[in-house]
Order: C-alpha cells, then structure tokens, then sequence
C-alpha cells in the first residue's frame, strides 16, 4: 500500500509540474487572437447582414414593410412555402425513422448503399436535383405524356414543388438518428422484446424516448432547410406569380425587378424564421444536455 502511494504521489507531483510549466499553456495573445478571428467572422458574414436584412426592409417605414407582407402575391408565397415544408417534413420525418431504424437495428443487403444515398442530397447541387425532375416528369420527360395524357402536373406546379423540397431535406432527420441509434444498440428493445412487448410498444416506450431530442433536432434543422430552398424550388415551379412562387423565389422576384423594400421585407421574414429556428435548435440541444446530464447522474 505504500508504495502504491508513493506512486500516486509521484504521478500527481508531474502533474502539478506538467500544468505548472508555462510552455504547455497557450499564450494569451494566442486566445486573444482565436477569439477575434471568431468574432470578426460573426459579425462580418452573420451579425451585419442580418441586421442590414431587417435594417433595409423597414428603411421606408413600418407601413411599407407590413403592406410588402400582406400583397397578394407575397401571402401566396407564404401559403406555399408553409405547405411545401407541412407536407415535405412529416414524410422525411416517417423516412428518416425508418431508415435509422432499419440501418441501426438490423443487417440486410444493400445497408452501406442505403447510407450512401441518404447523404445523395449533400452531394448533389439542388439545381441538378430540380433537372432531374423536370427529365422525369416535364412535358418531355420520361413519364410526361401519361402525366398530360390523365391531366396529372407535377412540373411547374405544386406536387413538383414538394417533390423537390423533399429530396433536398430528407437527410436530415436520418442523419441525426443513425449515429444515435447505432451507438445505443439493441440491447433495450431486445430485452423489451423479451419480456413479451410488441414492436411497437417498444417503440414507443423504450426506441422513441432514446431518441426523442435528436428527432426533434433533425425536424428543426429539415423544417428549415424546407422553407429556405432555392435552387431545386427554383428550376421546377416556372415562377408563376401568385401560383408556384415560395417565399425565397418571390423575394428574387422582387429585388430582379427593384422593389427593393418589399424584396427586404420578405427577406426579414425568412430571416425571422431562421432566428426562431436557432432559438428551437439552442433550447433542444440545452434539454438534451440537460436529459444526459440527469440519466448519468
């Protein structure tokens, strides 16, 4: 026992030495200068664009800014880019489970080329992805003259609308729960299982509480990811006025043609949902935080 002491005492006197040894610290100037560099790159590309967004939508009164809102064409694009993201996020939320579910629970042929197409959209630019749709199903496309033949539109009107919006946002809601799901392993539900519960009574008593704040993480970050997208949005809606315009095409529209306050005001909105957005993400990351912190302790 003592020379396990002596041994204790030996390591904590190097490591009082090793942390007393002014060579192994960083200088001051060295965090002085990282912390700078951070806060220079916020302000620079984040903090004053934001406040020259909402700066310029109200530049010519409150009046302007509210009555850019309520314009026709300026409800039509929100209307539609609400329903865009209500329809595209709970389908990505149904295959972001399944798909976490199937990839971190079981083995089956084709697993890894799965985990490869989930990530297709990181990969592949959102104009590319708006293309393929209008090859698939434009006019000339592949399925085009049945489309036309049965008086069905996917192009130039809303389903296209949503079909792109889900391609660019279905991997975020499965890319917050496979590493998740991976890591807690199927021991719970095996011994859920076991003791005579049904597939989906362990999933909603034992998988779903697991991973409860990384499925709402992923639906915050799909959310707005869905009412921001440009690109694919922008090559399948034929950027109808009133019609087939999001909020993100309209406020294009708006600045092409020199309203440059109604554009900002429209712009501020989406910028509005991108604070409550960061808000919801900081909240849910401090709850999980906090859930992990409780469990362990």
């Amino acid at each position: 026992m003592a020379g396990i002491a002596a041994s204790l005492d030996a390591r904590l006197d190097g490591a009082e030495k090793f942390e007393a040894n002014p060579a192994t610290r960083d200088a001051s100037w060295v965090k002085l200068a990282v912390l700078a560099t951070g806060l220079t790159y916020f302000t620079v590309f984040l903090l004053l664009p934001l406040i020259a967004v909402f700066a310029e939508a109200f530049r010519k009164g409150a009046e302007t800014y509210f009555a850019a809102l309520v314009e026709p064409d300026a409800l039509s694009a929100i209307k539609l880019t609400l329903l865009a993201a209500a329809i595209s996020v709970p389908l990505n939320l149904i295959f972001g489970i399944s798909a976490a579910w199937a990839i971190a629970k079981f083995q089956f042929p084709g697993k890894n080329l799965l985990i490869t197409l989930i990530d297709l959209p990181f990969s592949v630019s959102p104009v590319v992805a708006g293309l393929i749709y209008v090859l698939v199903f434009g006019l000339q496309g592949w399925f085009g003259p049945w489309l036309r033949d049965h008086d069905i539109k996917i192009i130039f009107a809303v389903p296209g609308i949503v079909l792109a919006t889900i391609f660019v946002t279905f991997p975020f809601i499965a890319r917050e729960l496979i590493p998740l799901m991976q890591a807690q392993g199927r021991d719970e539900e095996e011994a859920a299982i076991s003791l005579g519960a049904s597939g989906l009574q362990t999933f909603w008593r034992v998988t779903l509480p697991n991973i409860k704040w990384a499925l709402i993480y992923g639906v915050i970050l799909c959310n707005a990811r869905a009412m921001g997208e440009f690109g694919a949005v922008s090559v399948v809606s034929g950027h109808i006025r009133g019609e087939t315009n999001t909020m993100p095409l309209h406020v294009e529209i708006l600045y092409n043609e020199y309203q440059f306050a109604a554009a900002f005001a429209v712009a501020s909105l989406l910028a509005l949902l991108a604070l409550v957005t960061l808000v919801l993400k900081t909240y849910v990351e401090w709850r999980a935080r906090q859930s992990a912190s409780g469990e362990h302790g």
